[in-house]
């Protein structure tokens, strides 16, 4: 009598099966850390933001600058290097990788400023002079967080 010793070709496949659908829960929770990751990060440039903003308004006349709704304005707060740095951190993030085209929204006038950016799970980042910072449904060009 020839008793062959090993796994049958059904035996095999099910532990690949069963493996495979391991490691695809596995996958889509790294997906969601990562995407958490990113709001994070934004949520942190974007929140630094406040104390930059707050230095230019001190050493610029009581004034957030040139008013406009870029980011990019011409003599507003928004062209101060750090904060500008800032929000291309915040949009990088946002992205998931460099280049992809995520923009935030700005706006300012001499009293007040506002950065938005949208966030890698749902809805938008926005931060304001008066101290808001919230999630938003979509991006805004007034002054004021929504």
């Amino acid at each position: 009598m020839n008793k062959n010793k090993g796994f049958t070709l059904i035996e095999l496949l099910v532990v690949i099966a069963i493996i495979g659908i391991l490691s695809s829960v596995v996958i889509a929770s790294i997906n969601q850390a990562r995407d958490k990751g990113n709001d994070a990060a934004i949520q942190s440039n974007l929140n630094g933001i406040r104390s930059q903003a707050t230095l230019y308004y001190d050493t610029n006349s009581q004034s957030y600058g040139t008013a406009g709704v870029v980011c990019d304005t011409a003599g507003s707060v928004f062209v101060d290097p750090t904060i500008t740095n800032q929000i291309k951190a915040a949009e990088s993030a946002s992205a998931g990788e460099p280049g992809i085209g995520i923009t935030a929204t700005c706006a300012n006038d001499d009293s007040g400023w506002v950065v938005s950016v949208p966030m890698k799970t749902a809805g938008n980042w926005c931060v304001d002079s008066t101290g808001s910072a919230a999630t938003t449904t979509a991006n805004t060009s007034t002054i004021k967080c929504n």
